[in-house]
């Protein structure tokens, strides 16, 4: 259960991610509310997680899903660069996550 805390915990990282470039500095309530709930839910779920895996993985996971997840939505909807190297960049990331996850014993 604490590997799916933990996924989505990452998820709601990168909805407030994402939901804080719409917040326009913290002008417009409604994208607001939504990226100060979707912190609240992503730390929750994290703290969850923390209760049976290591505070290094987890971490390192959290923030890694995050920052994949912020990366290609920033391409996706936002229209950031998607050049060759940063992909590859990404990719590597991912396959940081994915070794932190086959490398843990939780």
């Amino acid at each position: 259960m604490s590997w799916l805390f933990l996924f989505l915990a990452g998820l709601f990282e990168v909805a407030w991610a994402i939901g804080l470039k719409y917040t326009e500095g913290f002008t417009r309530p409604l994208p607001t509310v939504f990226t100060i709930v979707c912190i609240l839910i992503s730390l929750g779920l994290l703290g969850l997680a923390l209760k049976s895996l290591p505070v290094g993985t987890a971490y390192a996971v959290w923030t890694g899903i995050g920052t994949v997840g912020t990366a290609i939505l920033g391409i996706v909807l936002l229209g950031e660069a998607a050049t060759a190297v940063r992909l590859a960049c990404i990719g590597l990331i991912l396959a940081g996550i994915v070794g932190l996850k086959l490398s843990s014993s939780v």
